[in-house]
């Protein structure tokens, strides 16, 4: 075993309840983060939401699905030596291409391999499923970054997630195209359960006034309800720490925006769990929902 993959097992297991308590767990909680467009700061938004769930004592894995356009280990300064392509291929297995980014948050990166994934024999999305589930179990969160916009793809993740996190800004064309992809993912699975963040925000109010605006359309077209989460200021920091490749959280932890994605953390930690109507939940859920889609 590798000293990534030997390090990450010591992460784990140094978080693991105490053994004179019963290890009762539920499986991991699987969230999408997505926008009806690019330029609205998703990626952003997804590692700072990571790594601010870590802080708050949450075992998290952060997977890059962003087809084309991953960029979560750039956000981060990291180089990985591996990333989902090496699983796919045999090369390695599951606890050796996850990396540990900044403040040792666990993280997968797509790169090519993520196109592969749709390409793959059933005998390979097996082995590719079992991966999946052996670290599941070690996880509260498996937060699955995906590309913006309607690929197939990104509907793919969507579509198989019990949740999707829909990133927007006030920007008239933003809304319009967030509303889009809610409107396109509740015609293909009605079960997905939807909250909105509001980037790039002057206050609560503003923020307000936007989730209202999706809201009010969805639920009187769409009959469904898509409450806020939260929101991020329109902070000058989040720029200054792209530059610096160090999520702003960890460069600027005093500056609005970094206050504001720890409310929506600890906000996020006393949502109750959506319940599917599938028997299967968590990653054997997200699993089972996204072979079917895939085939």
């Amino acid at each position: 075993m590798s000293d990534q993959a030997q390090s990450l097992r010591k992460l784990v297991s140094s978080h693991d309840e105490p053994a004179s308590q019963p290890l009762v767990r539920q499986s991991a909680r699987i969230i999408t983060v997505s926008s009806g467009k690019g330029g609205v700061g998703k990626s952003n938004f997804t590692l700072n939401f990571a790594l601010a769930l870590k802080s708050l004592g949450q075992k998290v894995l952060l997977f890059d699905a962003d087809i084309g356009m991953a960029n979560i280990d750039v956000l981060m300064g990291v180089r990985p030596k591996y990333s989902l392509y090496h699983l796919l291929k045999g090369e390695k297995d599951i606890s050796e291409i996850i990396e540990l980014g900044t403040h040792s948050l666990p993280f997968i990166a797509g790169g090519s391999g993520m196109a592969d994934l749709f390409s793959l024999s059933e005998s390979d999305l097996n082995y590719f499923t079992t991966q999946i589930e052996q670290i599941s179990e070690e996880m509260d969160y498996i937060i699955f970054d995906t590309g913006a916009g309607l690929s197939k793809e990104t509907l793919k993740f969507i579509t198989a997630a019990d949740e999707c996190l829909v990133v927007t800004t006030p920007e008239p064309t933003s809304i319009t195209d967030a509303y889009a992809l809610i409107k396109v993912v509740h015609g293909l699975e009605e079960d997905v359960s939807f909250r909105l963040i509001v980037n790039r925000v002057i206050d609560q109010s503003e923020a307000r006034q936007v989730a209202d605006k999706i809201s009010l359309v969805a639920n009187k077209f769409l009959n469904i309800n898509i409450p806020l989460l939260g929101y991020m200021s329109d902070d000058a920091h989040v720029m200054q720490a792209v530059k610096k490749q160090v999520p702003f959280s960890i460069a600027f932890p005093g500056c609005p925006a970094a206050q504001d994605i720890y409310s929506v953390a600890m906000k996020y930690i006393d949502v109750p769990r959506f319940q599917p109507r599938e028997t299967l939940s968590g990653i054997k859920g997200f699993m089972h929902k996204w072979l079917k889609r895939t085939k």
